[in-house]
């Protein structure tokens, strides 16, 4: 299996490669590329120097059999024939195919089959918040149909990426110093405070954020399920968490929901209340599943449940979930 990975600099880059290190995935060769920028830095693997190539138009992806992509919208948009002319498939961290018709959207859990749908050879890995959302809706989705959905996302700094990050550490350390904390990367001063705007305003009042939430998830699910979201960055540094209340069409017990949570693939539950046991971002960064707790009925709704989920966005949101597709196709090729 040859497998490369564009923007191998970056935070979900350098992620792919940590969780490829050990990976049961069969490897054989392992190809990286960046910018110009970052070509001819050096990644350990598996034991081996790799250099990093600089990400042109030519034949560097023949034979490579996937390619994981996460060099924003504009690359994958610029490169996507390149990348995908000799047969690879590409899967693609960014935004840029998502709602494309002969593109599909894919959380392997959820729909993996719809990766083999794929005639331009181009599979997209969806956003984050949506990637953990769909995971738990999908077990509810069993049980019965969702008609709706509200939720509301508590999303960490280091969605907003690597900048994103360090300017909040520095707003951090002013904060505590008695400084002025520089804002650049975010509407308002992040720490100590809650930003309820993620992406730009639409001309609905959401933001493109939620709008996502609400697009992204019914393609996923192939549903004409209704989402409503409210996003809002939280002074945390890594991991998201959803506070999610569904209408079904007939009534779910929540010892019905807790057992089939208990039971799904990439799902931990952590539900014990009078312990003090529910996920939180503090103890979830890192991990690779996604966490449900607080399991309640929704008490303004008798077919209403309400739960809070928490997962690593850089993992289960975006690295993994694209490395979890490319392991459904080796294992499902057809």
């Amino acid at each position: 299996m040859k497998i490369a990975i564009v923007g191998a600099s970056g935070a979900v880059g350098q992620e792919f490669l940590s969780i490829l290190e050990n990976h049961p995935m069969p490897i054989e060769e392992l190809l990286l590329f960046g910018s110009k920028r970052s070509a001819g830095t050096t990644y350990r693997f598996r034991g081996e120097d790799i250099v990093v190539r600089e990400l042109q138009h030519n034949d560097d992806f023949k034979d490579v059999d996937v390619a994981l992509c996460s060099a924003g919208g504009s690359t994958s948009v610029e490169f996507a024939e390149t990348i995908t002319k000799h047969g690879a498939f590409m899967i693609d961290n960014s935004s840029a195919f998502r709602m494309e018709e002969d593109v599909p959207l894919v959380v392997p859990e959820v729909n993996g089959e719809d990766a083999f749908n794929a005639p331009r050879r181009i599979i997209a890995n969806p956003n984050c918040t949506t990637i953990q959302m769909v995971v738990a809706l999908n077990v509810i989705e069993k049980l019965s149909h969702i008609e709706r959905v509200h939720v509301a996302t508590y999303q960490s700094a280091s969605g907003a990426g690597a900048t994103a990050m360090q300017e909040f550490k520095e707003q951090q350390r002013a904060v505590v110093e008695g400084k002025e904390p520089k804002v650049e990367k975010f509407a308002y001063q992040l720490a100590c405070n809650l930003i309820p705007h993620i992406d730009v305003f639409q001309d609905n009042d959401y933001t493109k954020e939620e709008m996502k939430m609400f697009n992204e998830t019914r393609k996923i699910m192939h549903s004409d399920i209704a989402v409503s979201a409210t996003c809002v960055r939280v002074p945390v540094m890594r991991a998201h968490s959803e506070s999610i209340w569904v209408e079904t069409e007939r009534p779910i017990s929540i010892d019905e929901a807790r057992e089939a949570f208990s039971t799904s693939e990439g799902i931990v539950l952590m539900d014990e209340p009078a312990e003090k046991k529910y996920p939180m971002p503090l103890f979830i960064a890192g991990k690779d599943p996604v966490y449900v707790g607080r399991i309640r009925k929704d008490l303004t709704n008798e077919n209403g449940l309400a739960f809070w989920c928490v997962a690593d966005q850089i993992k289960k949101g975006a690295a993994l979930n694209a490395v979890q597709i490319a392991e459904w196709i080796i294992r499902n090729k057809k």
